[in-house]
C-alpha cells in the first residue's frame, strides 16, 4: 500500500471546515500514531475499508485542513512527514467518520511510561481533549531532545507523586515550558522496606497481595488522600495545564490517580482498565533485568487488574461509587472538569 497523491474523494472537501471535530461512527479505536523512541519519526496505523485522509498541525486547533498530509486506500501503515522535535496533533476522515488523534505514547529516549490520557471515549459519548493530561515515570533520564519536545505541548506544570527520598536520588529535569513542580509525595505504605528486609522470602502470591493492599491504601489513607485532594486541585486551574503526573515507575501511584482522572471525565471503568495494563507494554524493558533476577517479586514491576481493582473495589465498598469517592473525599467538581477536559 502507498500513498496516493489525490484522491477524489469527500475527504478532500474542506474548504469549509476549520475546527477539528469527532463525527459519524467512532473511528478512534481503528487510528494510532506511532513515534520511534529513538529519532520521534512518526507513522500512521490505520484500520479501516475505503478512502480515508489525515490532516495535521501543531495544536488541536491549528490543523490545517488545506491540504491532507497523507491519503489512502484501506489499512495499513505509513510513515508521516512531520516534525521530530515537535509535538503533532491529526484528525483523520474515514468513510465511516472523522476522529482526533495523536501518539498516545510519548516518544521519550530517555523515559517508559510517558502518554497523554487523550482521546478515550467518555460514556455519554465526548473524547477527553488531548494534550492536555498527561502521565509518566521518571523524568531524570530525559534526553535534550526529550525535553524539547514536552516543551513543544507546552508542558506547563508538573506533579511529582515520589517520595522525598526518590525525589533526592533522581530529581526531574524540566523541559523549559515548565512553570510549576509540585511536590506531592505518596508513600506506598511499607511495601518497600518489606521488599528490603525479606525479598528472598516472599511469594508470588504473597507479591500480588502487597499491590493490592497497596491500591486500597492509596485511596484509604489520609495521607495520600490529601495529596491526591491537591492534585484535583491543580487539575482543576486552567492555568495549570497543559499538566503531567508521575511517580519512578508511572504504573501504581500514578495509575490510581489516571483512573481517578479518567474516571472524573466519565470514562466506563472496562476502558481505565485497559489504560492501566498499558504500563506492562511500556515498563517491558526497563524492569526486564529485574523480574529476571527475581522472578517471585514479578508483581512488583507489572501491573494486574486485580491490583487497581482492589482500590475501586473498597471505593465503592466505603463510598457508594466512585464519583461519590471524588465529589465528597477529593472535593472535585465534575461538571468543571467535563467542562475543561472533553470535546
Amino acid at each position: 500500500m502507498v500513498l496516493t497523491s489525490l484522491i477524489a474523494t469527500s475527504c478532500d472537501k474542506k474548504t469549509t471546515q476549520n475546527k477539528a471535530e469527532y463525527s459519524g461512527e467512532d473511528i478512534s479505536k481503528d487510528v494510532s500514531i506511532i513515534r520511534s523512541k529513538s529519532d520521534k519519526a512518526a507513522t500512521l496505523q490505520i484500520y479501516t475499508q475505503g478512502k480515508w485522509a489525515l490532516y495535521g498541525g501543531t495544536s488541536v486547533n491549528n490543523i490545517d485542513f488545506s491540504q491532507p498530509i497523507a491519503q489512502g486506500v484501506d489499512s495499513g501503515t505509513f510513515p508521516l512527514n512531520v516534525p521530530d522535535d515537535a509535538r503533532s496533533y491529526f484528525e483523520v476522515e474515514t468513510e465511516k467518520g472523522k476522529a482526533i488523534v495523536s501518539d498516545r505514547h510519548l516518544p521519550m529516549t530517555g523515559g517508559y511510561n510517558f502518554r497523554d490520557m487523550g482521546g478515550y471515549k467518555t460514556t455519554d459519548g465526548k473524547y477527553v481533549k488531548w494534550g492536555k493530561i498527561f502521565r509518566s515515570d521518571d523524568l531524570h533520564n530525559l534526553t535534550d531532545a526529550d525535553l524539547n519536545y514536552l516543551a513543544s505541548i507546552p508542558l506547563t506544570s508538573i506533579v511529582d507523586f515520589r517520595s522525598e527520598e526518590e525525589t533526592q536520588q533522581a530529581p526531574d529535569k524540566n523541559p523549559s515550558s515548565v512553570k510549576m513542580n509540585y511536590p506531592l509525595s505518596i508513600n506506598p505504605g511499607d511495601l518497600m522496606a518489606a521488599v528490603k528486609e525479606g525479598i528472598d522470602k516472599i511469594k508470588p502470591e504473597q507479591a500480588d497481595q502487597m499491590m493490592m493492599d497497596m491500591n486500597v491504601l492509596l485511596v484509604t489513607d489520609s495521607a495520600c488522600i490529601n495529596q491526591y485532594r491537591e492534585f484535583f486541585r491543580l487539575l482543576q486551574d486552567e492555568k495549570e495545564a497543559p499538566l503531567m503526573f508521575h511517580c519512578s515507575a508511572g504504573k501504581d501511584r500514578t495509575g490510581m490517580g489516571a483512573a481517578l482522572v479518567l474516571s472524573a471525565v466519565g470514562v466506563d471503568e472496562q476502558t481505565i482498565i485497559k489504560d492501566y495494563l498499558l504500563s506492562n507494554v511500556y515498563l517491558a524493558n526497563k524492569y526486564a533485568s529485574y523480574k529476571a533476577q527475581y522472578p517471585a517479586i514479578a508483581s512488583l514491576f507489572e501491573v494486574k487488574t486485580e491490583f487497581l481493582q482492589a482500590g475501586l473495589d473498597r471505593i465503592k465498598k466505603d463510598h457508594g461509587s466512585v464519583e461519590n469517592y471524588l465529589t465528597k473525599v477529593l472535593n472535585v467538581d465534575i461538571q468543571k472538569m467535563r467542562e475543561m477536559y472533553l470535546d
